[in-house]
């Protein structure tokens, strides 16, 4: 098994500065003055790995995509610990000739296979749901 490290800082208040096990600065605040929460952080993580597979998997099918974007909408518990129950993933391609049918599999493959992030909310009982649309440009 594969072993990351991070580190997290306090800086002040409710802010810390995270540095990720590749060396990169992350700033979070629980207050949202200074940068992101961490439960904000868990949704860009998970879009930002769907992401990528969509990208990788379309432009290895040859689609020639000049855009993605993933627009998230999350619902949390109203007690706490207020963890994500439902999450649902939009996510918007944009190309020429895009094919609907290459843009599914490409989602369901990351849903089901690569993204990590997915994977393990899904396995920690959150309802991750997806839907797309294509857009010619």
């Amino acid at each position: 098994m594969a072993e990351s490290k991070a580190s997290v800082t306090w800086q002040e208040n409710k802010a810390f500065m995270g540095v990720s096990p590749s060396g990169h600065n992350v700033q979070i605040d629980a207050d949202k003055e200074k940068g992101a929460s961490p439960m904000e952080l868990i949704l860009l993580g998970l879009g930002g790995c769907a992401s990528y597979d969509v990208v990788a998997i379309l432009q290895k099918s040859r689609q020639d995509v000049t855009d993605v974007r993933c627009e998230l909408t999350a619902q949390r518990a109203e007690t706490v610990p207020a963890v994500y129950t439902d999450i649902h993933m939009h996510f918007v391609v944009t190309g020429q000739d895009i094919k609907d049918k290459q843009v599914e599999k490409a989602i369901q493959l990351s849903a089901e296979k690569y993204c990590s992030a997915s994977r393990m909310l899904v396995q920690g009982g959150v309802n991750v749901t997806h839907d797309f649309e294509v857009i010619a440009g």
